[in-house]
This record gives C-alpha cells, structure tokens and sequence, in this order.
C-alpha cells in the first residue's frame, strides 16, 4: 500500500493511492497517518473509497514525527566522494522536526546561506516503539519507506563550529514522501536504485546496496542508544553527487529545481528560493 497524506499544511487528511496513481481519501477510517496507527494500517481496497479530485498538494506522509535521526557518510562511494574514510560505527546526528515539508513544497535558504546542498535518502518510518532490537528483528519495527531530501547548508554546517545539526535543520530542509510505502510493497530496501537531477541534469544516481549500514543494521545501532517510536523518521545517508563533492562545488541558487526518486516510492520536486 501506498499511504499519503493530502490539503494544506497544517490541515492534511490522510490518503491511499489506487493502483491508477488517484488519491483515495482514508479519513473515513482514521484520524491520521501516525503514531499508534502506523503499527495497524487499514488496508481496504481502494475502489471502496472516495475519490479525491484535483491535484491537491501532498503533505508529509506520516503525522507527528517524534524525531528524524540521519545517519551520515552511509554510502561507500559518497564516502569516497569526499575523501573520507568509512566509518566503523554509523555517524548520526539529528535534523529538526520543524524542519519538515511536503514533497514539492518550496525549499527555502535561510538568510545568510551561501552553500546549500541536496541529498537524496531513503527514509524509514518507524511503525512501532523500538528499544534495544536486533537486527534480525529490526525491520519488523518499520512502518513504510519513503524520499527524504536532506537539504544541508553546507557553511552553516561545516564552518561555523559545533555540530552539523545548525547546518541541517533550517526550515523546509526536510522534504518528506510523496508516500509512506509499507514494508511487503518495496522488498529489500537494500535494493533500491535511487536519483537526484538538478534543473534536468542529473546529480546523483546510486542504489541501496551500497549503503556501508543497512536498514536493519542502522535501526538496531540508534534502538540501543535511544528508543525509537512511532513516526519517528531515519534517514539513512546519501550515495555520491552531492553539491560540496563537485569539482568545483555547486550550491544551491533560487529558481534552482530538484527532482528526487526512488525506486517504488515515488518522486519529490522542489524550487529553491532564497529569504
């Protein structure tokens, strides 16, 4: 199932798309795509439920996202990419929750922003409380995959001193969905190609596989340190052709255009603009 959620910000109501890509209204049978929820999604058949007319805007798939937890230098040849040496141990660090957008939401460079950048990731949605798990019971944590730009102000970042969190959380720098696709719909989230074009040159093309840890490894390594609940969201690294791994670099400019996609869950757009 592909599970959504639809309308302006701050009023979505959740959805499901049918298998001709219309969006179906679920809110007959939930409140919202989130929390206790995200561990018993309906799964009605889709022709049983109101149509949705239009192209409404679509929101963040999951409600009431706890925390996004990211994970950096994830991908062997990103890592290559800038030089550094693989980590023994996943690097992570966290990205504000008011940092989250809708899909094709404007991405918006705060003042003062001289070095934005894009990462396309795969996002996990977590369905139900993790505490101390295994990898060999991890994934059965995971309420759906999803797109996550992890949109990064690489000076705010990299040069302004302490941790990388300054450079990551500005507003709009969390576009999330277009889906929240659920587990039995994507297979092996270790084998999922993934892309990013920059105004309809690509960027970035990689795939899963070369995640250095994978889904079930980077849910266990975060479970043991903090718990992980229900719609909280990990994003999971980067594969190489990032804006600061350039020869010479390429940040963000307004009217900039990013187009993002992973295999079997959709495709983000967004338009950058500078405060």
């Amino acid at each position: 199932m592909r599970y959504l959620r639809y309308g302006p910000r701050g009023l979505e109501k959740p959805g499901l798309l049918d298998g001709e890509g219309r969006i179906r209204d679920l809110s007959g049978l939930v409140r919202d795509i989130g929390g206790v929820t995200l561990s018993q999604l309906p799964a009605p058949d889709p022709a049983t439920l109101p149509l949705v007319e239009g192209t409404p805007r679509l929101g963040v798939p999951v409600a009431g996202v706890g925390k996004i937890v990211c994970v950096g230098l994830n991908y062997s040849d990103h890592a290559a990419e800038t030089g550094m040496a693989e980590p023994e141990e996943p690097i992570l660090f966290m990205k504000a929750t008011s940092a989250l957008c809708g899909p094709d939401d404007t991405v918006r460079l705060p003042r003062g922003a001289t070095k934005g950048d894009w990462e396309v990731e795969l996002g996990i949605v977590i369905g139900k409380r993790a505490q101390y798990v295994s990898e060999e019971d991890a994934l059965s944590h995971v309420a759906g995959y999803t797109i996550v730009n992890d949109v990064s102000e690489r000076a705010f970042q990299i040069e302004r001193g302490g941790t990388w969190t300054k450079g990551k959380s500005c507003d709009t720098f969390a576009p999330v969905g277009p889906w929240l696709v659920t587990p039995e719909e994507v297979g092996d989230p270790q084998d999922l190609r993934l892309s990013l074009d920059l105004n309809g040159v690509r960027m970035q093309s990689g795939t899963t596989a070369k995640m250095i840890f994978g889904a079930a490894q980077v849910i266990s390594y975060i479970s043991q340190m903090m718990t992980l609940h229900p719609g909280d969201i990990i994003a999971t690294g980067t594969p190489p052709g990032v804006g600061m791994g350039l020869t010479p670099p390429r940040y963000l400019r307004e009217g900039d255009v990013m187009e993002l996609a992973i295999e079997k869950l959709g495709r983000q757009r967004q338009q950058v603009v500078q405060d």
